[in-house]
């Protein structure tokens, strides 16, 4: 029997698009709750979450108000945990594949984006590092893609690990948005060189991703943009005084 599924989320946050990529994968009904990570709820850190990040999911218990959480529902957090539970629970939506050479496969694929573009996009985006660091990235998880396709050749955990991150990384950069001095063209600079004929293979499988439904239904540009903008804008008020 199937059990009650809420998820608390923020559109912003690339962690957070993980688990309702899934979600849509498994086509399955849930409810869910948008988290001001700004101003989160009083309830939210005693009653969901401890650390109070997103994503996480109340799973089972009573049907209850998303803002009343049960004690009786199961509390789960971590993005890639939540992937990889909404994948057990759901077997038929192929998040995971039932063979275990592609299954090791994408727990690879998941754990070069976890250990490369991660920490790299906060490096260039954030910090304002050399992004050198970012295209190298890049040119690793580009190494494990197929010729065509997605990451293992099926739509899985995999690309869904990816996606948030490479859309933010587009979306900031195009915008002229990360860790750098404004109004200098950095951004784009930057963009330019993720786009080099180099990385011609991650770029056609971006665009794989973006024109898959879980994708495209879950990713809200606009509100992620005016995010990004009010975020960046503090911080190099912060870094530059202005």
């Amino acid at each position: 029997m199937s059990q009650q599924i809420t998820l608390y989320t923020a559109k912003i946050c690339p962690y957070a698009h993980r688990a309702e990529i899934a979600l849509a994968e498994a086509k399955v009904e849930y409810t869910r709750f948008e988290i001001d990570l700004r101003n989160k709820p009083d309830w939210y850190v005693p009653k969901v979450n401890p650390v109070g990040k997103v994503p996480a999911i109340a799973y089972g218990g009573p049907t209850v108000p998303a803002d009343q959480p049960s004690p009786e529902s199961t509390k789960l957090v971590e993005s890639l945990v939540l992937v990889e539970f909404i994948a057990d629970l759901f077997p038929e939506s192929g998040i995971l594949p039932k063979d275990p050479v592609l299954r090791a496969k994408a727990r690879l694929f998941v754990d070069a984006v976890s250990n490369k573009v991660s920490p790299a996009q906060a490096a260039v985006l954030i910090r304002g590092e050399d992004p050198e660091q970012l295209v190298q990235a890049y040119e690793a998880v580009q190494a494990l893609l197929p010729p065509q396709g997605f990451a293992i050749g099926e739509f899985s955990a995999a690309d869904i690990a990816i996606a948030p991150f490479l859309a933010r990384i587009e979306l900031n950069l195009a915008n002229d948005l990360g860790g750098f001095p404004a109004d200098q063209g950095e951004g784009p600079k930057i963009l330019e060189l993720l786009r080099a004929p180099k990385l011609a293979r991650l770029q056609q499988y971006f665009k794989d991703i973006q024109a898959r439904p879980s994708f495209a239904t879950t990713f809200d540009k606009e509100h992620v943009l005016a995010s990004s903008k009010r975020r960046f804008a503090e911080l190099r008020a912060k870094k530059y005084g202005a």
